[in-house]
């Protein structure tokens, strides 16, 4: 791949590794944006817990409100120079995305049995509490709802799927490819 990218979108399942892959492209001078992090905004102004069922919810009714695109509007007008977006959930979203110079999607997946026990591990409230939970609540992202979270068609529109099923050492040299 011999074309440097300045803007690194980040599609995949929870737990696959987008933010080690954020960190990761961080490292080699890209500035980090998060979609969620949008929605975490606003729940905090709202005074309401930062949960995956809240954020999911709170996403949709954004998307609702000002249209499927409008996390990505809103990352955009503080996007200057290389970045990395992560937590690209709608397709609308990538649309608008693929406006923007030099975009490449990269899809990031795992074994579910693998994402579970990494989302355990890190710590936060995933709305799950057994890997049946945790399966159900991500068949709630792969909806085709026009405004909510299309995580699977996301992941079918990616330029590049990476597979992060073993060390964290072996992850980055697959996203070397991608600087």
């Amino acid at each position: 791949m011999n074309r440097a990218h300045n803007l690194i979108g980040l599609t995949g399942t929870n737990g696959s590794g987008k933010g080690e892959a954020a960190a990761f492209f961080k490292t080699h001078g890209y500035s980090y944006f998060s979609l969620s992090d949008i929605i975490r905004d606003e729940l905090i102004q709202e005074h309401r817990a930062i949960t995956r069922d809240h954020l999911i919810q709170k996403g949709n009714q954004l998307r609702e409100k000002y249209g499927a695109d409008i996390l990505a509007r809103r990352v955009m007008d503080q996007v200057t120079g290389k970045a990395a977006i992560d937590s690209i959930r709608n397709l609308q979203e990538i649309q608008y995305l693929r406006k923007q110079e030099s975009f490449i999607l990269l899809a990031i997946d795992a074994p579910v049995e693998i994402r579970y026990t990494r989302v355990i591990q890190r710590g936060r409230n995933e709305s799950a509490s057994t890997l049946q939970e945790f399966i159900a609540k991500e068949e709630e992202e792969m909806t085709q709802k026009e405004k909510g979270q299309q995580l699977e068609a996301c992941m079918r529109m990616a330029d590049y799927r990476v597979t992060n099923e073993s060390s964290l050492a072996d992850f980055y040299k697959k996203l070397e490819k991608f600087l």
